[in-house]
């Protein structure tokens, strides 16, 4: 059966951040992910996970300047130093928060730069990264997305993501497949699931075209689910939608999988 985690930055936003822990205990999640936990001291996360007995499975190095269109810079040539320090940071709470995984922003390609250089930074910097986290025994992500979604991303294809990978060459990075962003580039879904199993460790769900909940849209998510049952998938599902409405009245999709009380 798939173990679901809720994304705290899209779900429950209905509550400040801090309140969203217990709200996603409440609805019956194990687990939880988000963007980004920097605003907060990683002791008042830890406390939240804590209280309500949720494991944290996900969250990303930090953005860098978002209004300038920064989208991560560990592909941003000349940004090799900011970089690594959003590692370091990334790595602290992560062990503070005993969270296994970080995903690695690449960042957006912007006019005027070259993106094979780009890539070459990319390389390096997750060359290090990788064994950062190795010595703490954690993973790094890498995760494409689509074009419509964020314009000019370093990558936007499922395989481009695992090729960087095989580029990159270390044993703790791993792809995210998110299947909202594969469906919308790649498509061929199964495939992708079943030929590169072990490939990704985190897998992310939304409907499309409208990026709700996994209950309509043109993904079969049941028949997903039951697929990665058969290849014997280990890792989390994050919940990585926008409620149509509030949170609580678009879960009862998740009614027959959430934990009982």
């Amino acid at each position: 059966m798939p173990k679901f985690a809720a994304n705290l930055s899209m779900m429950f936003t209905e509550l400040p951040f801090l309140d969203r822990f217990a709200a996603a205990a409440r609805a019956g999640f194990d687990a939880v992910e988000f963007l980004f936990p920097y605003d907060y001291p990683a002791s008042d996360i830890k406390q939240r996970l804590d209280d309500n007995q949720l494991s944290l499975v996900l969250f990303n190095t930090a953005p860098g300047n978002t209004e300038a269109g920064e989208w991560g810079v560990a592909a941003m040539t000349g940004q090799e130093a900011l970089a690594r320090e959003h590692f370091h940071m990334a790595l602290d709470y992560a062990c503070a928060l005993d969270c296994p995984q970080v995903h690695i922003m690449a960042g957006v390609v912007q006019p005027g730069m070259d993106k094979a250089e780009c890539e070459s930074v990319f390389v390096e910097n997750m060359r290090y990264a990788a064994d950062l986290f190795a010595k703490k025994d954690k993973c790094v992500l890498i995760e494409a997305l689509n074009p419509e979604t964020k314009p000019n991303y370093l990558y936007s294809s499922q395989y481009q993501t695992l090729d960087m990978v095989k580029r990159i060459n270390r044993p703790n990075i791993f792809t995210q497949l998110d299947l909202y962003h594969a469906q919308k580039v790649d498509g061929n879904l199964s495939k992708i699931i079943t030929d590169y199993a072990g490939k990704y460790r985190h897998i992310q769900i939304a409907s499309l075209p409208d990026r709700h909940e996994p209950d309509e849209g043109e993904i079969n998510y049941d028949w997903i689910y039951r697929l990665l049952d058969k290849i014997n998938y280990s890792g989390w599902i994050g919940c990585e939608y926008i409620p149509r409405a509030d949170t609580i009245s678009g879960l009862t999709w998740f009614s027959e999988f959430r934990r009982k009380h």
